[in-house]
Formats: C-alpha cells, structure tokens, sequence
C-alpha cells in the first residue's frame, strides 16, 4: 500500500486500505472506523457496517469488525466483534 519502500503509511493511509480491503473481502461498505491503533505487528482498526438494511434505519442490523493489517496496510484478518441494531446504545 505505501508508495515508495521504507515509508511509514499515514493513518488516513491505513484507514482507507482498512476500509477498502474489508469491502472487497465481505461485501459489506463499512460506514465508519471507529478504532485505530498502530501495533508492533502493524494496525489493527474497528469497523462499523450495515449487515440487514432495515426501514426504519435504526432498526438496521450492524456488524462490528475487528481489522488487522501489516505495517504496509495489506489486511491480514478481520473478524466480527458483535452485531447490534442500530439504534441501540452500548450497556458497557
């Protein structure tokens, strides 16, 4: 993903790599990264997406996944955290 070798990835590099790898894998367009967090094997970020499209939309059913990428921003697993409805506040 970085442009020349040796080049630390910007975060809003690693978000976008993040949100567009995820997409290409699921099929599902996250609508936000909620987390974001340079580690010693690379990033890892949270994703929020739209699983059931719902009317109304706060009824609709999302999925939080976990994204974990390597220092040069390829995606090198995800995983799903919880899914809830949209219009519900977290009890933590």
């Amino acid at each position: 993903m970085s442009d020349s070798p040796g080049q630390e990835l910007t975060a809003v590099q690693v978000l976008r790599a993040a949100s567009e790898q995820l997409a290409e894998l699921t099929g599902l367009q996250p609508e936000s990264i909620s987390r974001l967090e340079r580690t010693d094997a690379g990033w890892v970020a949270e994703a929020e997406v739209v699983e059931l499209d719902r009317i109304p939309a706060t009824m609709s059913v999302m999925g939080l996944y976990e994204v974990n990428l390597d220092p040069a921003g390829t995606l090198t697993g995800y995983r799903r955290l919880r899914r809830y409805e949209r219009g519900r506040t977290d009890s933590r």
